[in-house]
């Protein structure tokens, strides 16, 4: 079977159908992993809703702040643009209305209470992550510049007509303004809508670059060798605030290859060399067996056991406003 979604020749992260991860661990697992891990009866019971505050953002901001929505969806607000992270506003995480991963928390911000969005920078193609129901509204309302790896344009212009995407590979670097710009970054992740799609589109965070501020979104990514987090700090910088997934980890055995825990969320903050880390894809939506607030309470395990101030790196709840 050919690429569904993408045209190109082959390079070090495409073999000419399938993206895929080199120099890092597999992330690709069997039906029977997955009949194993369904079986292991390890699932923590999470609440059915936990109560939120969402907040009404400024219309616009001239340095940074960044508002976690919930799970990865997080509206950054920055040199007087408004950008979105993965937008997900839908109940489920899911192909299907009435099925799927439920939230647990309401958006941080109310869907009519977003400010206009100049640009959504979207990671890659799983249901908790590109929510074509989200993106739908968001087109309809803003028209947003999209930004995102290699593939999941074909995804989007399936759905949103006249949409603005842009659409790269890893190192690839995008203008949303003449003095702000996104670079494509890796990740140890991978790929699919289906059962026929599995690495066909590319993965990836972003480096987001204004006048004073270099701000990383990680998207999901597993920590492998950690030789990624080091190139990033070598190529773009230390960022002044990095959005590192801390959940979603559980069980390792499963998980590891394409999402951190806790532990490994430090140390990608400190491979970076980041000044501030917001923790996010955690507790809105139970995608793994781990309960629901063990992430926040391993991340300040986790610090304190290497002596790094727990202000440094905070567990985001959504409606929290961070300030850098």
């Amino acid at each position: 079977m050919p690429n569904l979604y993408v045209q190109a020749p082959p390079s070090d992260h495409f073999d000419g159908r399938r993206f895929f991860n080199p120099g890092e661990p597999d992330t690709d697992r069997s039906l029977r992993d997955v009949l194993r891990w369904q079986r292991g009866g390890e699932r923590s019971r999470w609440p059915s809703h936990v109560a939120t505050s969402p907040v009404v953002p400024e219309r616009r901001v001239d340095g940074l702040r960044v508002t976690m929505v919930g799970h990865a969806t997080l509206l950054i607000q920055a040199a007087g643009l408004n950008i979105l992270t993965d937008p997900v506003w839908s109940d489920r995480a899911s192909p299907l209305r009435f099925a799927g991963p439920r939230r647990v928390t309401a958006p941080g911000i109310r869907f009519e209470d977003l400010p206009q969005i100049d640009a959504i920078l979207l990671s890659h193609n799983h249901y908790d992550h590109l929510d074509i129901a989200t993106l739908k509204r968001l087109q309809h309302r803003d028209a947003a510049l999209i930004l995102t790896p290699l593939g999941n344009d074909a995804i989007l212009r399936r759905h949103l007509r006249g949409a603005w995407i842009q659409a790269g590979d890893w190192g690839d670097l995008f203008a949303l303004r003449h003095d702000v710009h996104a670079t494509i970054v890796r990740a140890n992740h991978w790929s699919s809508r289906g059962i026929a799609d599995r690495r066909m589109a590319l993965w990836g965070g972003f480096m987001l670059r204004t006048p004073d501020r270099l701000i990383y979104f990680a998207g999901d990514t597993g920590y492998g060798t950690g030789n990624i987090f080091r190139e990033m700090r070598a190529q773009h910088g230390a960022p002044d605030l990095a959005l590192i997934p801390i959940g979603a980890y559980a069980p390792r055995w499963f998980m590891a290859a394409q999402h951190c825990d806790p532990e490994e969320a430090v140390r990608i903050m400190l491979d970076l060399e980041a000044k501030r880390a917001i923790g996010i894809h955690w507790g809105t939506f139970q995608l793994t067996d781990e309960p629901r607030g063990e992430p926040a309470e391993r991340l300040a395990a986790a610090l304190a056991g290497q002596g790094i101030d727990p202000a440094r790196f905070v567990p985001a709840h959504p409606g929290a406003c961070f300030d850098a």
